[in-house]
C-alpha cells in the first residue's frame, strides 16, 4: 500500500485548524473517479496537528496498515520497550525556543500516558566528550535499547562517538542533525540524499528489507515537521508499532480492505451515489485523497471548504451507522485531571460548576473566548467563542463553540456545532456528545481552574469518535475578552497546566485579531446561572454567589 505524496502548496497552510476534528477521511480513498485510482489512501495522523489532545492516530495510519507477519513479534508483549534520546546539548527546539532536552524529557512522561512500558531516558551529547557517569548510563542503556533517538546533534565529534557505539541498535531515527549519521529501521539502514533533516523527505530505501521502511519513513518525516509534542511522540509510537510490538491504538486502525468497499457498496450505496454527482461533496473527496496521510489540517481543511449535506449523510452511513472501515477508540484515561474542588470559598457543587461554563453568558455575547490550546489540531481555530447555556428541557445543559476556517477558496467562514452536555459523578467534570460531520464524538471534560473573579479559566478535555478509530486530549485556556491572563495568575496558571500534564510552551496561540460578526445567540427559551451572579457592569471583578 504506497503513500501519498506530501499535500501541494495550496493545500499546507501555517494556519493550522480543522472543522471536523474527528471526520475519518479513510472512505475517501476507495471512491476515486475513473482515471484517478491509485494505491488506496488514508487519513490523517491522530496526533498530528491534532480535540492532548492526543488525538488518536488516524485511521489505518501508513505504519500501521501492515498486518504483521507470521511470527514477527516474538517478545511478550509485555516486556518494556526501551528508548534512548540522544540531544545535542544546548540545542533550543522550535516549540517557543524550548531546550530540546526540555521537550524530550516531556516525551518521556507523555509515552508513559499511552502505555506504561515505554521507557525513555534522555541524554545530552556532551556525555560523548567525557568518560563520567552519565557516559557510562548511556552505554549501558544503548546496549538494550530498541530504539535510538537523535535530536540536534551536529558536533563531529559526537557524530564519530554515535557512529562507534551505535551499531548493535536495531532502530535509530534522526531527526535536525548531521547528515552523516545513518536512519536505520528494524536492522536495516535508510540511507538519506539530503542534507538538514537527516530523516529528510528525499531518501533511497534500496537496502531496506520491505516497503514498510518507506512508509514509515515518509509518516515519520512529515509527523516530525510538525514539530509539536503530540507528534514527536507520534513518531515514536509508529516506529514501536512497525518494528518492536503493536501499538493497541494503531493496530486498532487497520484497513479492511475490499471488506470495506463491500460494506460500503452493500449499505451506502445511495450516499455513495449522491456524494458523487454533488461538486461540492465529490471535490471533498478528491482533496481528501490529495493530503498527507498524517495531515489532518490537510483533511479537514478539504471538508471545511467542501462541506455540504451529501459528505455528512455519506460518512454518517460509511462510518457512524455500519462502521465499515470496523475502526473503534477509547477516550483517553491518562492523563488523570483532577477537577477544582472549592470556588470563592465553597465546596464546588455540579450547579455551582455548570455555571463556570456559563461564564460571562448573560453580561456578554458569549461564556467565554478561548485564548491559547494545547491541542495542534483542534484549539488553533481563529476567533473561537464558547456558548454554555441550560436548555428548556429539566437538567438539560448544552455547548455551542463558534469558530471561523479558512476555505482552500481563501474565503473566511463561521462554524458553529452543538454538544450535549450530561454531569459526570464528581462535580466539575462532564460528559460532552456531538454528531459532527456524520461521525458522533463523546468527550469528558474537566474544570481544571477558575479564579473567584472569573478573569479566565482552563478546561481540560478527552475524547473519543470510534467510528472514525480516533481518540485525542487537549485543554482550552479561556478568558472574558480573549487576552491572555496577567501577570499575577501565572503561579496558579502554571499549576493549573501541570495538573494536566501540559507545559506553557505546548499551547497555540488563538488568532483573536479579526472576528467581525460572530454568529452568536442561544436558543429562545434558554436560562443562563443558577448559583453564580454575573453583574453586567464595566470591569471583571463583579463576580459574587447568588444570594441564598
Amino acid at each position: 500500500m504506497a503513500l501519498e505524496a506530501p499535500p501541494p502548496p495550496s493545500i499546507q497552510s501555517k494556519t493550522k485548524f480543522q472543522l471536523n476534528r474527528r471526520f475519518a477521511a479513510s472512505a475517501a480513498g476507495f471512491l476515486r473517479p475513473e482515471g484517478q485510482q491509485r494505491a488506496a489512501h488514508f487519513p490523517s495522523s491522530p496526533f498530528s496537528v491534532q480535540k492532548t489532545s492526543y488525538r488518536t492516530p488516524s485511521p489505518i495510519l501508513a505504519a500501521a496498515v501492515k498486518e504483521r507477519k507470521a511470527g514477527a513479534v516474538t517478545e511478550s508483549e509485555s516486556k518494556p520497550v526501551r528508548i534512548v534520546a540522544l540531544v545535542g546539548q544546548g540545542t533550543l527546539s522550535p516549540l517557543k525556543g524550548t531546550p530540546w532536552e526540555e521537550v524530550m524529557l516531556h516525551t518521556a512522561k507523555r509515552l508513559k500516558w499511552v502505555d506504561e512500558g515505554y521507557e525513555m531516558l534522555v541524554f545530552t551529547d556532551d556525555i560523548c566528550q567525557f568518560g563520567n557517569e552519565n557516559a557510562v548510563n548511556f552505554m549501558r542503556e544503548l546496549q538494550r535499547a530498541d530504539i535510538l533517538v537523535i535530536v540536534s546533534v551536529t558536533n563531529q565529534e559526537s557524530v564519530n562517538w554515535i557512529q562507534t557505539k551505535s551499531e548493535k541498535v536495531g532502530n535509530i531515527i534522526s531527526f535536525d542533525s548531521s547528515p552523516n549519521l545513518s536512519n536505520k529501521l528494524g536492522g536495516s539502514y535508510i540511507h538519506n540524499e539530503t542534507k538538514g533533516n537527516i530523516f529528510g523527505k528525499i531518501f533511497d530505501t534500496s537496502q531496506s528489507k520491505d516497503s514498510e521502511s518507506v512508509e514509515v519513513v515518509q509518516t515519520v518525516s512529515q509527523a516530525w515537521d510538525r514539530h509539536n509534542t503530540d507528534d514527536i511522540r507520534f513518531c515514536l509510537l509508529v516506529v514501536i508499532n512497525a518494528y518492536i510490538r503493536p501499538v493497541p491504538i494503531l493496530k486498532n486502525l487497520r484497513s479492511k480492505g475490499l471488506s470495506t468497499l463491500s460494506c460500503m457498496v452493500k449499505n451506502c450505496g445511495p450516499q455513495i451515489l449522491n456524494c458523487l454527482l454533488d461538486p461540492n461533496c465529490r471535490k471533498a473527496l478528491q482533496c481528501l485523497n490529495q493530503c498527507s496521510p498524517v495531515d489532518q489540517v490537510c483533511n479537514y481543511r478539504c471538508i471545511a471548504s467542501y462541506e455540504s449535506p451529501n459528505l455528512e449523510a455519506f460518512s454518517l452511513c460509511v462510518l457512524q451507522k455500519n462502521n465499515c472501515l470496523g475502526l473503534d477508540a477509547k477516550i483517553p484515561d491518562k492523563p488523570y485531571v483532577a477537577p477544582m474542588v472549592e470556588f470563592q470559598g465553597k465546596d464546588l457543587c455540579h450547579e455551582t460548576a455548570e455555571d463556570l461554563f456559563v461564564g460571562w453568558l448573560g453580561s456578554l455575547k458569549w461564556s467565554w473566548r478561548v485564548v491559547a490550546g494545547q491541542n495542534p489540531a483542534y484549539d488553533q481555530f481563529p476567533c473561537q467563542y464558547q456558548l454554555f447555556y441550560r436548555g428548556k428541557a429539566r437538567g438539560s445543559f448544552w455547548y455551542e463553540p463558534v469558530f471561523q476556517v479558512r476555505t482552500l477558496e481563501g474565503k473566511m467562514v463561521w462554524r458553529r456545532r452543538k454538544y450535549r452536555v450530561k454531569r459526570s459523578k464528581i462535580p466539575g467534570t462532564f460528559n460532552f456528545s456531538v454528531l459532527d460531520n456524520g461521525v458522533v464524538s463523546n468527550e469528558f471534560w474537566t474544570v481544571v481552574d477558575v479564579p473567584d473573579d472569573l478573569s479566565w479559566g482552563l478546561f481540560y478535555y478527552s475524547g473519543a469518535a470510534r467510528a472514525a478509530g480516533q481518540c485525542y486530549t487537549g485543554a482550552v485556556l479561556v478568558s472574558p475578552d480573549g487576552a491572555y491572563p496577567n501577570d499575577m495568575h501565572k503561579g496558579r496558571l502554571a499549576a493549573a497546566l501541570e495538573k494536566c500534564g501540559i507545559k506553557e510552551w505546548e499551547l497555540y496561540t488563538v488568532n483573536n485579531s479579526s472576528c467581525l460578526n460572530p454568529p452568536l445567540g442561544i436558543p429562545e427559551g434558554s436560562s443562563l446561572h443558577s448559583v453564580i451572579q454575573v453583574k453586567n457592569q464595566t470591569g471583571i471583578s463583579m463576580v459574587g454567589l447568588a444570594d441564598a
